[in-house]
């Protein structure tokens, strides 16, 4: 009869599979892993996360696939425009363009368990708030604010964390993997403080005296471009609508301006808008204002470029930058980077094939070693399969709490195995022991061992969440979990078995 303690090791197994398996692991296709902002692809609400099975009647499988029907499409195209028929899982797009599409596609994952930037590459910044303490409800705040803007932006694939050093000083971690956006270091780094002054009197601020900001629509976008030095400028404008208050406030302040005597349409001082302090663009302020309640003000601005592309695409992340900062406000504390990674993509795959290389030959001296002690090849295999139990059992939980595994994870994953391998040790030379007492009651000795090991490495690895800024976080937590698992689930099936193995 099996005993309950392997049924359970079974269980936990099945549901770190159910927990690892994606539902769509046997689909074909690619995966949109981001889109252009302001692209063709995003203005016809393609988004991440959907998965493209056709273009243009061709079956897409994979980005082989995808990288040769694209070519095959745009390599002799000349100048004209193309049209492109997009079948993915969630619609179907028609797109007509004259350049390949703005998205960057990857392969469908096989499993949920999602890989930090040493294994899928990507940027990560630790930053923190210039000449202020936070305390951790501040600092929770931030990471909402941030959260927020990175969303609006149209930033994915994001983690904003809050974390500590060991002398109690807080951080803010900011990871996207995948990818390497230009706009982190400029979003995170500028406070963002927009401020609408008439003279020396604010009239409104970005976040808290915004009701609505339009950004998209016919009264949205690039309005003109022109010749400007040596390139091009181009303008935009978009409407947003102000609080009750904030209107309020405008009414009385312009009631006590006069017209221009210079421009009798308009009153005799401007609209300023600032961004952190400095000034953006100066609005004329029509005579009809005069002490008006309005809650519609129109905002404009501009960019420059080499060229029209160029000052359309400048002028394009103005606007948006601008909506951003008057849609999620500023953020309350000035922050500086401290430090910022960037890890290639390449980088991390062939970290991964060192790690499986690495791996396997651990796998290999392990057994080695294993079987050259014991001589019984069952003995062996139990302590393989329990081994791997626990890793299993380690990334089914990892997947299950979308953890990113990056290389201190790993790390983690691998001391756990082998305080695995030390445990089962344990046991089996305590269940062989010569000793005139019980299996039963040598098996209880192993296993005071293996608790009082299991405290130690517990009180070691609960300092490392904070050490080194949270770096090591991951190590910390995959070794916890993987440990836990051990002391839990594997090292009583694994007692079982040597029971079993004796009897």
């Amino acid at each position: 009869m099996v005993s309950y303690k392997i049924w359970i090791l079974i269980s936990a197994l099945i549901l770190a599979i159910l927990f690892i398996a994606p539902w769509n692991a046997f689909e074909t296709g690619v995966i949109i892993k981001s889109v252009e902002r302001n692209s063709t692809e995003a203005n016809n609400r393609i988004i991440s996360g959907m998965i493209i099975h056709e273009i243009n009647g061709n079956l897409i499988k994979n980005n082989a696939d995808y990288s040769r029907v694209i070519s095959d499409i745009f390599s002799s195209k000349g100048n004209e425009t193309i049209r492109l028929n997009i079948k993915t899982d969630k619609s179907e797009f028609v797109i007509l363009t004259d350049k390949e599409p703005q998205i960057t596609i990857g392969n469908i994952p096989k499993t949920k368990i999602k890989t930090g930037l040493d294994l899928s590459g990507g940027a990560r910044a630790l930053i923190k708030p210039v000449n202020v303490t936070l305390s951790d409800s501040e600092i929770a705040d931030l990471v909402s604010i941030t959260s927020e803007r990175f969303n609006v932006y149209g930033l994915k694939d994001i983690t904003i964390k809050s974390i500590k050093d060991l002398e109690g000083n807080n951080y803010l971690l900011i990871e996207i993997a995948g990818a390497t956006p230009r706009d982190l270091k400029e979003l995170i780094s500028s406070q963002g403080k927009f401020e609408g002054k008439i003279g020396n009197a604010s009239v409104f601020i970005g976040g808290t005296d915004i009701a609505h900001v339009e950004r998209s629509g016919q009264q949205a976008g690039i309005e003109s471009c022109s010749a400007y030095q040596s390139g091009e400028s181009c303008s935009f404008r978009f409407p947003i609508t102000l609080t009750e208050e904030a209107a309020k406030r405008q009414a009385d302040i312009t009631s006590k301006l006069a017209i221009s005597s210079e421009n009798p349409e308009y009153l005799s001082q401007k609209l300023d808008l600032y961004i952190d302090g400095e000034l953006m663009d100066s609005l004329f302020i029509s005579k009809d204002l005069k002490g008006r309640v309005t809650t519609q003000i129109s905002i404009q601005g501009s960019g420059q470029g080499a060229d029209r592309n160029d000052a359309i695409k400048a002028t394009q992340e103005n606007m948006k930058k601008l909506q951003t900062i008057l849609i999620t406000g500023s953020l309350p504390y000035k922050l500086e980077v401290v430090k910022l990674d960037t890890i290639s993509p390449t980088l991390g795959k062939a970290f991964s094939k060192n790690l499986a290389l690495l791996a396997g030959v651990v796998f290999v001296l392990i057994s080695l070693v294993l079987f050259i002690k014991y001589r019984k090849i069952k003995i062996t295999s139990a302590v393989i399969l329990t081994m791997f139990s626990e890793a299993f059992i380690t990334l089914g939980i990892a997947a299950l709490i979308s953890w990113n595994l990056d290389a201190p994870s790993i790390a983690g994953i691998i001391a756990g195995m082998g305080t695995g391998v030390n445990d089962q040790i344990v046991i089996i030379d305590e269940s062989i022991s010569n000793e005139h007492i019980s299996l039963k009651e040598r098996i209880k000795r192993a296993f005071f061992i293996i608790l009082g090991a299991f405290f130690t490495i517990i009180a070691a690895m609960l300092p490392l969440f904070w050490a080194g800024a949270g770096m090591l976080k991951g190590f910390a937590l995959t070794t916890i979990i993987s440990v836990l698992a051990g002391i839990l689930i594997t090292r009583h099936a694994f007692a079982e078995i040597i029971r079993k193995l004796h009897e």
